[in-house]
């Protein structure tokens, strides 16, 4: 199986992302406060605040396509402190991401990702992508996805697919 298509799902995901936060930024400008506020809700008082989540599905969608294709992730610092830095590393990983063809991951399968929170383990890049990195980025999108709506943010189902492909039947 190609990891290309799930590559490509997760850019797609992040610029949905991209347009949930404009959305907060709508809400909190209509209701008066500074949109900055949302950075720092969360769901739980043990969970990652909204830029926390952010960074980490920019993160896991990074590295999963730089560790399945064998390439160096840009570096980020996780100093976001406003809405525009928080969109800014949004645009950032999704122009990496863009930079992928299905080529690069030719050898994936079979390439070995190290695991740095398990020393001397790893996992063979494709499962690496599906088992790991994909459901990880997804728990954090959709918790950032879930924080926004918690907060009044008007998003829906629709917002949360973001364009698909139809055709006529």
């Amino acid at each position: 199986m190609s990891l290309f298509p799930l590559i490509q799902e997760m850019t797609k995901m992040l610029e949905n992302l991209d347009r949930w936060i404009d959305k907060g930024v709508e809400h909190a400008t209509a209701k008066k406060f500074d949109p900055d506020t949302l950075l720092i809700s969360r769901l739980a008082p043990d969970q990652y605040p909204l830029t926390r989540q952010v960074q980490a599905a920019c993160d896991a969608a990074k590295f999963a396509a730089a560790r399945a294709a064998g390439k160096e992730a840009p570096k980020h610092p996780d100093t976001e402190a406003s809405i525009a830095e928080l969109k800014g590393r949004i645009g950032s990983v999704v122009t990496y991401l863009k930079t992928f063809t299905e080529k690069d991951f030719a050898d994936a399968e079979a390439r070995t990702v190290p695991l740095s929170f398990m020393p001397g383990k790893g996992m063979k890049g494709g499962i690496y992508v599906r088992e790991m990195a994909l459901p990880n980025f997804f728990f954090h999108v959709t918790t950032a996805y879930a924080i926004l709506r918690h907060n009044g943010v008007g998003v829906g189902k629709i917002d949360y697919l973001g364009p698909i492909d139809l055709v006529d039947v």
